[in-house]
């Protein structure tokens, strides 16, 4: 175990079994009548973390965020921030603040009054609220838009208004609910990083709540991935991507690849898999938890995929197809390739020159990977 004062384990608390987590969930179950829409749920999340809960539309993520805020009683469990226990207790005494999808900003109010309203209503001192109201609105780059109102703003300045209302109270606890939905694609990537730099500055806690995947991936140190109510996988963004607890994960985070076969060895330091989708033998560099015979599934990223128009020398791990379609992306191309078992495989490559030997459409490839690249879940 390292030492406490090692840097690696204050950026990852999470390894440490003495560190104690700043949100602690325990057993929480949401039902509404019959369905589950949080399913005994335990979670801890640590003091400084940017935690994202990603899933699909219907998932529970949202009513998890809600419950974290008060918004919605438990049916069963409990929750304790930073070490107190918050049943029963109501959203307007929890040490907590939410920024809704919608930013829900006052229209008829300046800019400056939207980022003060929840201080006047704690009754702060007005010579407190006008210095940190300056002090957040510079802090998100707002400082010359004081007394502008919500029509005149863009979308990402309405979003950064929204998130300098919710900071402004000093929250232990920030709860996102898909903060960024509302902007365009490249000033969404932008914000993703505006928004690690102001956490990192404020060290406040977030929880995010997101159904993308590139922006979970992005500003999480790590991710809970929701399906039907429960928490299937948690670990950082490389733990979750890399290595996938099961089918519906390997699909879900990013693209992937997915053979179905039956063990045929299985040793301690390889396995190989006979795969009637693949019309060929897949072997993996590790041993896995499983009897022989079992059916299993391997999943391999596009981007460890390499294709050829030369025969590599290796047996395993290896398949022919016809390229079927092609997508030129800039930075990579994207291409789908058949294989004689009816079976598309996805490959991606990256565009490192401008006069690379062309792949085109119908070409006949030659797909390989090493035994590295492979995951297997048995789920």
């Amino acid at each position: 175990m390292p030492k406490p004062t090692d840097p690696a384990l204050k950026a990852s608390p999470w390894t440490d079994s003495d560190a104690k987590p700043y949100v602690r969930v325990e057993k929480l179950t949401k039902s509404f009548g019959e369905f589950k829409a949080v399913d005994d749920v335990s979670l801890n999340i640590y003091q400084g973390e940017i935690f994202c809960l990603l899933g699909a539309s219907g998932c529970g993520k949202t009513t998890l965020l809600r419950m974290l805020g008060g918004f919605e009683k438990p049916s069963s469990g409990r929750i304790f921030i930073d070490g107190e226990d918050m049943t029963g207790v109501p959203p307007y005494e929890r040490p907590v603040n939410m920024m809704f999808q919608s930013y829900a900003l006052f229209p008829h109010m300046t800019v400056e009054q939207n980022v003060a309203f929840g201080l006047k209503q704690d009754r702060v001192a007005k010579a407190e609220i006008r210095e940190r109201v300056a002090t957040m609105l510079e802090l998100v780059k707002l400082g010359g838009f004081a007394q502008r109102k919500p029509h005149q703003l863009s979308g990402g300045q309405k979003q950064r208004v929204a998130l300098a209302r919710s900071l402004v109270k000093r929250p232990k606890l920030l709860l996102l609910d898909e903060p960024l939905g509302a902007l365009d694609k490249k000033l969404r990537e932008h914000t993703q990083f505006e928004l690690i730099g102001l956490q990192h500055r404020l060290g406040v806690t977030f929880v995010v709540v997101t159904h993308d995947q590139e922006e979970a991936m992005t500003l999480a140190s790590r991710i809970g991935v929701m399906d039907h109510g429960e928490i299937v996988q948690s670990g950082t963004p490389s733990e979750i991507y890399e290595f996938p607890s099961s089918k519906f994960v390997a699909d879900f985070i990013g693209s992937v690849n997915i053979f179905e076969g039956r063990l045929i060895e299985d040793e301690p330091a390889y396995v190989r898999i006979a795969s009637p989708e693949l019309g060929g033998i897949i072997h993996v560099g590790h041993g896995i938890s499983a009897a022989s015979d079992t059916v299993v599934w391997a999943a391999v990223r596009p981007e460890k995929i390499n294709m050829s128009t030369e025969a590599p020398t290796a047996t395993d791990n290896v398949a022919r197809g016809a390229v079927q379609d092609i997508a030129y992306l800039g930075d990579l191309s994207i291409y789908l390739v058949k294989l004689p078992t009816g079976k598309v495989v996805r490959v991606t490559q990256p565009n490192t020159s401008r006069h690379a030997e062309a792949i085109t459409w119908d070409q006949q490839v030659y797909l390989s990977w090493d035994d590295s690249s492979p995951v297997v879940v048995t789920r």
